[in-house]
């Protein structure tokens, strides 16, 4: 039986990762600080055999250590997640992604163990081509506008990994993330679906950065967790980069108007500065399309869901925590009240 570690297990990407690696009939290990995960996002699992959590700090070095040790193999998505904290301590930001990669990478670095890497597409930084292939330049902007910590640190990972692959040979794919999204998601690090839904259940408004014409591709969480899986059981992935999402592209104004429509028809949308939310220094990117290219390729990729089909999932996900967290009558929530 195949024993998979994963990073960041109680974390929104990870808790989903968790339950297709259960199906596939793998022996799951979690190791999750729960500084931004959630033991909650278990709960579908948590009672199941295969299923061993480890709450502790990714940075422990020597229980990271064990864990990998006695793992088949590793995937790594324990990172700094969300712009507000990222902004509030890039001092943490740099901490949490390079170092454990690094000593995964050690630890692993000539043995036969697998590793996926989870990337990012903030490592292109502010370059404005449109799709974006991973054989395109990563452009990041000066250091003191610290959203750029992120993907710097990142890149680092990236690089790190690559250089591992060419010297001991070790079988790694690094996926760039691109917008992932769906239920369990949170909207208290920035994440802007949740954000959206949740300000339109409470009535609005919707809040929008900037002009709304940030253009995006958001992907279901679920059409991505199944496509890591099958990248890790793809031989012509490893040592490549690969872009991961959705190419359905959507400016950020109409993603605000798609979930009013869902949620409350006529709820209120209104627009704020980034310098209000996020400071003066801090910049934005107007255009983030992946090409999929590679991904087709390689694995045959089509997504099963759609931004729609995404928005109504994550929907429904926030109207039945919203009664039990807080008393709240859903029976005003437009056309899509639970049954």
């Amino acid at each position: 039986m195949i024993r998979s570690l994963v990073t960041g297990g109680a974390g929104f990407i990870g808790s989903h990762l968790a339950e297709v690696l259960l199906l596939t009939g793998r022996d799951v290990v979690i190791l999750d600080d729960l500084s931004t995960g959630n033991i909650r996002n278990l709960d579908d699992i948590r009672d199941h055999s295969r299923l061993h959590v480890v709450e502790g700090d990714v940075r422990n070095y020597c229980l990271l250590e064990k864990l990998v040790s006695e793992a088949d193999e590793v995937y790594h998505l324990a990172a700094a997640v969300g712009v507000k904290l990222v902004l509030d301590d890039p001092i943490r930001t740099a901490s949490v992604n390079v170092g454990p990669t690094e000593a995964i990478l050690r630890f692993i670095g000539g043995t036969s163990k697998k590793l996926f890497l989870a990337s990012t597409s903030e490592v292109y930084g502010k370059n404005p081509k449109t799709p974006l292939s991973e054989e395109d330049d990563l452009l990041l902007g000066p250091s003191h506008r610290g959203r750029w910590i992120y993907a710097c640190s990142k890149a680092l990972d990236e690089y790190l990994a690559l250089g591992y692959f060419r010297k001991t040979g070790l079988s790694v794919i690094i996926g760039r993330l691109f917008n992932v999204v769906g239920p369990r998601q949170v909207g208290d690090y920035g994440m802007v679906l949740p954000r959206f839904i949740n300000q339109a259940l409470h009535g609005g408004p919707i809040t929008v950065h900037d002009d709304g014409q940030q253009v995006r591709c958001f992907a279901n969480v679920t059409d991505v967790v199944r496509t890591i899986v099958e990248l890790m059981d793809c031989p012509e992935a490893v040592g490549k980069v690969v872009n991961l999402g959705s190419d359905e592209a959507i400016t950020i104004r109409q993603l605000a108007e798609l979930v009013a429509e869902c949620v409350t028809p006529g709820v209120p949308i209104t627009h704020i500065s980034y310098a209000d939310e996020y400071g003066q220094d801090f910049e934005d990117v107007r255009h983030r399309v992946p090409d999929l290219t590679r991904l087709r390729n390689l694995i045959g990729y089509r997504p099963a869901k759609t931004i729609r089909d995404t928005v109504l999932e994550v929907l429904e996900a926030c109207k039945r925590a919203l009664p039990m967290a807080r008393g709240v009558d859903d029976s005003r929530y437009g056309p899509h009240k639970r049954n």
